[in-house]
């Protein structure tokens, strides 16, 4: 693989080397790399536009790694990667897609992922998306996260976009089971023209479910931010929706809360807060010996910890 290619899977990924247990490394539309583990189990789809993953009842303490780059102007692509999930499991996945564009035509990665998650699973998914390139094609990345929570099991989804990603619409729907649990963590900063869409949809089916969706974002430039968060309490349950934004430049935010009880039991809450970086936090770094610049950075980088 190339210097840049390697240089983008570590970004998205954390990967310097080849990782241990079940991976697949996907590089311009082709695997460039795959196993499987004794407990993970990897097979490509016949057409090659995606993946299935099995992970059997009982596997503990194990991580999957799912990277894709793109580096080819001008690729589009839409890849379906199914998630089969045992009971009494505990595994990370690792995805995170990253696109190198020097040319002057779009390219863009569309991922739809399906997790079916078995009775007390517990599951972490961490997801980086990153974009770069000197050329003006635009870097476009939709993926889609589907999510069905069997009684009992624990999901909790980082999503993270930090930089260079011209456009994307990310849209995550969970069905939680009893007891169920559903956390998802989405850090997100868009700069110049760029622009983000963020839904969530969420059905709390079972008694005792929860679910906790947590965005915090900052918009600088001209870009433009969305975030529609839909949680249907449809049983006895506990429904949390937060959408923390900072403003800058001349940057768009608009947060459209929509919760609905259908249950006497249902305690659904929404938070929304959109402003700007408050002048005294400026002010107290700068009496540190920080330009405005670097305390507005600094402010910026604590607030997406």
């Amino acid at each position: 693989m190339s210097k840049v290619v390697d240089k983008i899977l570590e970004i998205v990924s954390d990967l310097k080397e080849t990782p241990k247990g079940a991976y697949n490394i996907r590089v311009n539309g082709q695997s460039a790399g795959r196993a499987s583990s004794e407990n993970v189990k990897i097979v490509g789809k016949p057409d090659g536009q995606g993946l299935e993953i099995y992970v059997n009842d009982g596997t503990k303490n194990e991580f999957v790694h799912i990277p894709v780059v793109m580096d080819h102007s001008g690729q589009q692509e839409l890849v379906y990667n199914d998630f089969h999930i045992g009971s009494d499991c505990d595994i990370t996945i690792i995805a995170g897609c990253g696109i190198h564009n020097d040319g002057n035509h779009l390219t863009q990665h569309d991922g739809i992922h399906s997790f079916y998650v078995g009775k007390n699973s517990d599951v972490k998914y961490v997801e980086k998306h990153y974009g770069e390139g000197n050329g003006s094609g635009k870097r476009v990345l939709n993926p889609v996260t589907r999510v069905y929570l069997e009684e009992g099991s624990y999901v909790e989804m980082e999503t993270v976009q930090i930089e260079g990603v011209d456009s994307t619409e990310r849209t995550t729907e969970g069905e939680l089971a009893a007891d169920a649990k559903l956390v998802i963590k989405e850090k997100l900063m868009t700069g110049g023209a760029q622009e983000a869409i963020t839904r969530f949809h969420v059905n709390m089916n079972g008694e005792n479910c929860s679910a906790n969706l947590i965005s915090r974002s900052v918009a600088r430039g001209s870009s433009k931010q969305y975030f529609y968060s839909v949680i249907n309490g449809n049983n006895k349950c506990a429904g949390h929706s937060e959408c923390d934004a900072i403003i800058m430049d001349h940057g768009y935010v608009k947060a459209v809360p929509d919760v609905t009880a259908n249950h006497v039991g249902a305690s659904l809450i929404h938070e929304a807060a959109i402003g700007k970086i408050a002048g005294e936090q400026i002010i107290k770094l700068m009496t540190l010996g920080m330009t405005e610049e670097e305390a507005e950075q600094k402010i910026v980088e604590g607030f997406l910890r």
